[in-house]
């Protein structure tokens, strides 16, 4: 099928970069560069970096880098090149990409044992987990910090958690002119070994089962992923030495927590199990309700937050208990009374109260509006508290 000729790339500021996450199945680098040089005005990298593992290394070299029969001893990265070139692009100063330090990048992790900073060959703990997370973050702000370079990242290659860790990474770090792409292939091109691109040079390949299928069939599309680059609520922290992700996202969530709190009037009812929140009426169950008024009364009298669930589950029981004792106009009708507040939370795991606030966060969530305020400034790992100005905070 022939080939649209797109028009020969113009002069492209910012510089654009290509940053990809790849794992086994590198061909997702050439589907990429493809599919951005046939965009409208076309995009061409000027160089391509990728994060991946010594596994996965050592596939970029052996089916991206190598001369393959397929392409007559030609590199399939060769090939990409050459097809672009006839296509009317100028590729002086763009693509960059080999098999230096600099174009393939190796997530490490420290070796305990040893003190020794080591290549990782998978994500598969959870200390692997933070150090993809910790190199990601530092790759991403390598080029977000530079005014003249724009961040193009592709999630589309690698496990699932190198694809999710760069998303957060973009939403912690990126600008409004960064991308974020993820490259769809129809099938079954997605996932024959020896598919590059649709205009490929070689004739037929063939599937595992020895069909064979014509490149020009291929379609790829490449989809914008959206993101929000948080970077501009929190330019104190991005401005920083560059320090960990964990320690970043901490800094993030507290960061929305304080916004949040401004933004929050709650009204909490004594009389029936509901709450407003900037005027939104949300219906609680009596033991969610007793959650909420109980945090909103010591909000409201300036006590410190409780360290963690665990220690807020006496005084949240003591709490029950004074409110279960309190004279009644109607026992019948009075949420005080309702089956299960006349017992004990104090037996209880930690796991019931996280449920009864999880339960609450929902009910938020499906309020929506000013109602989502609310769910960031309730208790959390570390803290069990309503943290929210008392003078924002109604009690009738």
């Amino acid at each position: 099928m022939k080939q649209s000729i797109p028009t020969p790339l113009q002069s492209q500021r910012p510089n654009p970069i290509l940053l990809a996450v790849t794992g086994m199945s590198p061909a997702i680098l050439t589907e990429t560069v493809w599919a951005l040089a046939q965009e409208q005005p076309p995009v061409l990298p000027s160089r391509v970096i990728v994060i991946t593992t010594k596994r996965g290394r050592d596939a970029i070299i052996q089916r991206l880098l190598t001369p393959l029969p397929l392409f007559n001893n030609q590199s399939a990265w060769d090939t990409l090149r050459s097809a672009l070139k006839a296509q009317g692009h100028d590729l002086d100063g763009r693509l960059q990409f080999g098999d230096t330090h600099g174009d393939i990048r190796i997530m490490t992790t420290l070796e305990r044992a040893t003190s020794r900073t080591v290549e990782m060959s998978d994500i598969r703990t959870a200390q692997e987990n933070e150090a993809a997370a910790d190199y990601l973050l530092d790759q991403v702000r390598t080029i977000v910090e530079n005014v003249d370079q724009q961040l193009i990242a592709s999630l589309a290659g690698g496990r699932k958690t190198m694809g999710a860790l760069l998303y957060a990474c973009m939403n912690l770090a990126a600008r409004e002119t960064d991308r974020l792409t993820h490259v769809l292939v129809n099938e079954p091109f997605d996932t024959l070994p020896d598919f590059f691109f649709p205009g490929q040079p070689g004739g037929r390949i063939l599937s595992r089962q020895q069909t064979a299928f014509e490149p020009d069939q291929a379609r790829l599309e490449l989809a914008d992923v959206p993101f929000v680059p948080l970077r501009n609520l929190f330019v104190r922290e991005l401005n920083r030495k560059a320090g960990t992700f964990s320690r970043l996202v901490d800094s993030c969530r507290e960061g929305i927590r304080l916004h949040a709190a401004e933004k929050v009037r709650l009204t909490v009812d004594t009389a029936r199990p509901r709450i407003e929140v900037n005027g939104s009426v949300i219906h609680l169950t009596p033991r969610e309700h007793l959650i909420l008024l109980f945090l909103a009364r010591r909000a409201k009298a300036g006590e410190t937050a409780l360290s963690s669930y665990k220690m807020a589950l006496d005084p949240l029981d003591a709490f029950r208990a004074q409110l279960y004792m309190e004279p009644k106009v109607s026992r019948e009708h009075d949420w005080r009374c309702s089956p299960g507040m006349n017992e004990s939370l104090a037996d209880d795991d930690t796991d019931s109260l996280r449920k009864l606030l999880d339960s609450i966060k929902t009910k938020l969530k499906e309020a929506g509006g000013d109602a989502l305020y609310l769910a960031h400034c309730l208790p959390e790992k570390g803290r069990f508290s309503l943290d929210i100005p008392a003078s924002m905070i109604f009690i009738k």
